[in-house]
């Protein structure tokens, strides 16, 4: 169903996963604790060989807006978010944000994306927006991310022109409704599927734009395993779908059938 009549936003948590990310930790937070002074942050850290975890440690010391979650080993981007979900929700948080560690994902937009909140349950910071821009990227990979959600918003017929983006602000009461369990996915996948959970739970999604920024220290955690993954997960899904809306055709055709078969049967 979709929120009408919705809530205040009051307590925000930041989630940030990390993975090799100590070089770039503290330059993000810094960013975050200024553009949202009132929000607090939750580093998800999958035990990052480089020591993040431990400088997110310090950084949480000297901050009590800060917290950490350490995870035993390096299990995707999906399962960390989900574990900072478990966790923000049952610490009474009205609003969760998803977003990057290395900078790509600018804090200084946190704002816009949960002012927009008000009239949503889900916000996407959206690339492919009218006002929303990719700095720094080669052609290919804006072409693969054009692509791939073209390929998804026709497959899955949604409404969303950026269901793969990473920068986003959910109502707690939105991921409660959305279900997440039984959430395998990771990567491009993990947010199509949460997109897509939202779309079809009925809720509210709005984009906003955003400029993403490529990042400028470290390597990209993007493989051909998580593209794989991503095409093979969406095309099962839009299979599905579309294999749904033919069985509701049929039910429909054959229904209008019998009444008027029904009807005949009586003049």
């Amino acid at each position: 169903m979709t929120t009408t009549n919705r809530e205040p936003i009051g307590r925000v948590a930041v989630l940030i996963p990390t993975y090799n990310e100590r070089e770039n930790l503290p330059l993000v937070v810094a960013r975050v604790r200024a553009s949202v002074p009132d929000a607090d942050i939750l580093v998800l850290d999958d035990n990052s060989p480089d020591g993040t975890g431990a400088i997110a440690d310090r950084l949480a010391a000297d901050d009590p807006r800060i917290a950490v979650l350490h995870r035993a080993a390096k299990q995707g981007l999906g399962k960390a978010y989900l574990a900072g979900f478990e966790r923000a929700l049952l610490e009474g948080y009205d609003a969760i944000i998803e977003m990057d560690a290395d900078g790509s994902h600018q804090p200084e937009q946190l704002p816009s994306l949960l002012s927009a909140l008000a009239e949503a349950d889900v916000v996407i910071g959206s690339r492919w927006i009218r006002g929303g821009a990719v700095r720094n990227w080669p052609v290919h990979r804006k072409a693969l991310s054009v692509a791939a959600n073209i390929y998804t918003k026709v497959l899955l017929g949604m409404r969303v022109n950026d269901a793969t983006a990473g920068f986003r602000a959910y109502r707690s009461s939105a991921l409660r409704t959305m279900g997440l369990h039984g959430v395998e996915s990771q990567g491009y996948c993990f947010q199509v599927d949460l997109t897509m959970r939202a779309v079809r739970a009925g809720l509210t999604v709005i984009e906003v734009p955003i400029t993403f920024v490529e990042r400028e220290i470290g390597a990209s955690k993007m493989g051909k395993d998580v593209i794989r993954e991503a095409l093979t997960s969406v095309t099962r899904w839009g299979v599905e779908h579309r294999a749904g809306q033919v069985r509701s055709a049929v039910c429909r055709a054959g229904a209008r059938d019998k009444r008027t078969a029904t009807e005949s049967s009586r003049r």
